[in-house]
């Protein structure tokens, strides 16, 4: 990582250290804490998408079976909140890859239908078995993560910095995972398969290990979001909100490491502001959208990078015209007994 992405980063992350400190509020607490598990989610669809090349609609399938079996392991069977939340990311995991295996077989736009149709039944299934799951109407009493070493997690500034920890831990995680030797099969895959495979990379393999990757990470955000909320629903968990974390990766920048986190907060925090719009507000939020992927079809993350090219361009010429004035000839009139010497 360069030292200027260094810099920007720690200053991201000081800011988001101190902002609880500042007196934001509860709501606007509540908004941030939320991007970060959108993060997470979007992190992870990062990899199946932005590094594989395999458009995944399955995500919030993934979010919701780490949310609901978070519910269904603390409540129903009475399971500690911390292992609860390690079972449903395992379970999430196990998912991953029961689905991942069939549906990668296919390619393209058959692709996208598996995981549209995985996405359907898992939210059929949640609205249907009421007894279970609370149906429409939710699943309610959710008991927030137990004390450890004192620290109380049903405080909502504890669990701003806990679910801030694991956004940071996944955005370096998946850069991690972008300069691998995995990260660079993923990428080969996006490319070219018949490529991939001709230097011998196992497609099987590097497909499913990326898809688990993105259920992993989407079981991880399900399990947070269930014990910061203690109320799940299955309207969080619809293709709506599959489509709708696909367009923030869009928004961000597909297959860089900080266009998730910036799609995020997009999409979290604009519907928010335009609330003062009232019937306006989705005509509005409609048209800025098809203008970001209209004017910039790379995302909002390649207006910083092509800004930060043009800054460093620009200072590089300064230091060559300051560099060439100091070392061209310049004529030396010599003066001596005041006579002009020529």
């Amino acid at each position: 990582m360069k030292k200027s992405w260094i810099f920007i980063v720690l200053g991201a992350l000081i800011l988001l250290i101190l902002l609880p400190i500042m007196g934001i509020g509860n709501y606007y607490l509540h908004l941030v804490t939320t991007t970060f598990i959108w993060v997470i989610l979007i992190q992870g669809l990062n990899v199946i998408i932005g590094l594989t090349g395999y458009a995944s609609v399955a995500q919030a399938a993934f979010y919701g079976i780490g949310a609901y079996s978070c519910g269904l392991l603390t409540v129903n069977l009475g399971f500690n909140p911390w292992l609860a939340m390690l079972c449903a990311i395992l379970i999430t995991t196990a998912a991953g890859v029961i689905i991942g295996l069939p549906a990668l077989k296919t390619k393209g736009s058959y692709f996208v239908i598996m995981t549209l149709a995985f996405g359907t039944v898992f939210w059929i299934l949640i609205t249907s078995l009421y007894k279970l799951t609370g149906g429409e109407t939710g699943f309610r009493n959710i008991p927030s993560l137990t004390p450890i070493f004192g620290i109380d997690f049903s405080n909502r500034t504890t669990y701003y910095y806990f679910v801030l920890i694991f956004a940071a831990l996944a955005t370096l995680f998946i850069y991690r995972l972008k300069k691998s030797k995995h990260g660079r099969a993923f990428m080969t895959i996006r490319a070219n398969e018949m490529l991939a495979q001709s230097v011998g990379i196992p497609l099987v393999k590097y497909k499913l290990l990326s898809f688990v990757i993105s259920a992993t990470l989407a079981g991880i955000a399900g399990s947070l979001y269930a014990y910061y909320s203690n109320f799940i629903s299955p309207f969080s968990f619809n293709a709506n909100t599959s489509l709708n974390l696909l367009l923030a990766l869009i928004l961000g920048g597909v297959g860089t490491v900080s266009g998730p986190v910036i799609g995020a907060f997009l999409m979290i925090f604009i519907p928010e502001y335009l609330r003062v719009a009232d019937e306006l507000r989705l005509v509005l939020y409609g048209v800025f959208l098809i203008l970001i992927i209209i004017f910039m079809p790379k995302g909002l993350v390649n207006i910083f990078v092509v800004a930060k090219e043009k800054i460093l361009k620009s200072i590089k010429k300064t230091k060559q015209h300051e560099q060439s004035t100091v070392e061209s000839p310049v004529p030396i009139e010599e003066e001596s007994n005041n006579l002009k010497i020529t």
